[in-house]
């Protein structure tokens, strides 16, 4: 039976503001899973949300993660009007900027599968079938999470970068998917703790502004088939 997810498209929106309004939806989804448990004759159905949406500057810290990872101070950043937050995430410190489609899916994976390894990488599947839209190969690497271009030359480099936040079965947090990002924001950080590979873009690849609306589009049909729900557009 295709499950329902309910989508939004907020735009370009604060990072916080967004973390707050995941974290209310993911928290209140939980609640209901408890709900249902200890009053099976009361049960309502949980929901199950993605959003998507670009942030102003920021770079994000994973509990994981090293604070020395970032390469600025705290006057560097707001010279350069750049928001930090050490957040309750797996994985390393990234970036969040214009251009980079960001997406939270808010998921009860008891409706899909309890699995965080197969969610993780049908994440990167829709990533994966999104680029070859734009003859761009994307793959993994063994042992790293998130898409990445040319993993077999002299020069593998990361397109799309994945942290989540997993209780109970639901989901938040998400991924990052370099679209028209500027890539000149990674060189203030090591990203997500990787030294030895670069950071890319579609635009960077292919050599010219992508149409960034499309790849929303692209991308949420491929979300949307390959975990097989309807997308409920809000």
């Amino acid at each position: 039976m295709t499950k329902e997810v309910f989508f939004e498209d907020i735009g370009l929106t604060d990072y916080k503001k967004t973390w707050d309004y995941q974290t209310e939806i993911f928290e209140k989804t939980i609640s209901q899973k408890i709900h249902n448990r200890n009053n099976p004759s009361e049960s309502m159905p949980t929901t199950n949300h993605l959003i998507f949406c670009e942030h102003p500057h920021v770079y994000t810290l994973g509990k994981s993660g090293q604070e020395d990872h970032l390469l600025l101070n705290k006057e560097e950043l707001k010279t350069n009007d750049i928001s930090y937050y050490k957040i309750n995430r797996g994985g390393d410190i990234t970036y969040h900027g214009p251009g980079q489609i960001v997406g939270y899916p808010i998921f009860d994976l008891d409706h899909f599968f309890t699995d965080i390894h197969k969610f993780l990488r049908y994440i990167e599947e829709a990533v994966i079938l999104t680029l070859e839209e734009y003859k761009i190969k994307g793959d993994r690497i063994d042992g790293l999470t998130g898409v990445w271009i040319d993993v077999d030359g002299e020069n593998p480099r990361k397109i799309c970068a994945l942290g989540i936040k997993c209780s109970r079965w639901v989901t938040m947090h998400g991924f990052a998917f370099n679209v028209n990002t500027d890539l000149n924001l990674f060189d203030n950080i090591v990203p997500c703790g990787i030294s030895d590979k670069a950071v890319t873009s579609m635009k960077k690849e292919l050599g010219r502004e992508i149409n960034f609306q499309e790849v929303k589009n692209r991308l949420l049909i491929n979300l949307a088939n390959i975990f097989d729900f309807e997308p409920i557009v809000s």
